[in-house]
């Protein structure tokens, strides 16, 4: 069950690798590629997965996983509300690119620093 932990990871970071990585290729013009979406929804879907795989393998005596506490559940919640605003942003900015229009570069930068503030969170709170 750790290696489905494992992977789950793996996709999650790759999902903000999705979003972060076209908003830093493009800061000279920035706009919402149509992958950023999907990096946001992969990291919503992977985040929800993680927090439920974390629950049951905390209570799996030889998993080694240690159980989330009420600082991790302030954590997640925060990071969760976070992802939902980017997907968001995400999503707005999407559909005006794809109906031509000129996506604000306010929008574009909020999708690209939301999800860097929720890299940073979850790496740098305890």
């Amino acid at each position: 069950m750790t290696v489905v932990l494992s992977i789950v990871v793996f996709l999650h970071v790759v999902g903000a690798a999705m979003i972060v990585g076209p908003w830093i290729a493009n800061m000279k013009n920035p706009t919402v590629g149509p992958r950023q979406f999907d990096g946001a929804m992969t990291q919503l879907a992977t985040g929800i997965i993680l927090v439920g795989l974390i629950t049951v393998l905390s209570k799996q005596a030889d998993s080694g996983v240690q159980p989330l506490d009420t600082n991790l559940y302030i954590k997640l919640t925060v990071k969760f509300v976070i992802a939902v605003v980017v997907g968001a942003l995400a999503f707005v900015g999407n559909r005006r690119r794809k109906a031509g229009e000129k996506v604000a570069p306010g929008l574009a930068h909020g999708v690209g620093g939301l999800a860097l503030l929720n890299i940073a969170i979850a790496t740098i709170w305890q």
